[in-house]
């Protein structure tokens, strides 16, 4: 699970000083890799991401709890304060090597936790900024088998 930049102006090569005046929006991500598919194919993604967040509605990115259970047992907990890079950096890097787009979706890191998942799993999510009392967001599904290349 990881916080989504949504890109919300069209822009390259600027400064991390400025990187937030690209933000669109957010949203809670959970990034699914298909084993079956990774090994032959080196990557095979699925992503899933809750309802849009709107950008006042997470002022401070550098402070936004993100937590993901597996069965009602956390998997996953983690703070964006925690990240290796900033936000605003990896909007600046990302824009110094290709124009961001409005729409564009960038991804952030996942904390610690990542496993496997299993048909009949339930998988909730959430993300809360700092100064907030509760959820912003949360998020449930249901594991299943599918038809297709992508198996659990």
């Amino acid at each position: 699970m990881k916080l989504a930049v949504v890109i919300g102006k069209n822009g390259r090569d600027f400064a991390a000083s400025k990187a937030m005046d690209y933000v669109g929006g957010y949203a809670l991500a959970i990034d699914m890799t298909a084993r079956n598919l990774q090994i032959p194919f080196e990557w095979g993604l699925i992503v899933s991401e809750s309802d849009f967040i709107a950008k006042e509605s997470i002022p401070d990115t550098s402070n936004v709890d993100l937590w993901l259970k597996v069965n009602g047992a956390f998997r996953q907990q983690g703070n964006t304060k925690d990240m290796i890079f900033s936000i605003p950096s990896l909007l600046e890097y990302v824009g110094s090597i290709m124009k961001l787009e409005i729409g564009d979706v960038i991804l952030t890191g996942t904390p610690q936790g990542v496993g496997p998942i299993h048909a009949g799993d339930v998988i909730t999510a959430g993300l809360k900024p700092g100064h907030a009392t509760s959820d912003l967001v949360q998020v449930k599904y249901s594991v299943s088998d599918r038809n297709g290349l992508f198996k659990c």
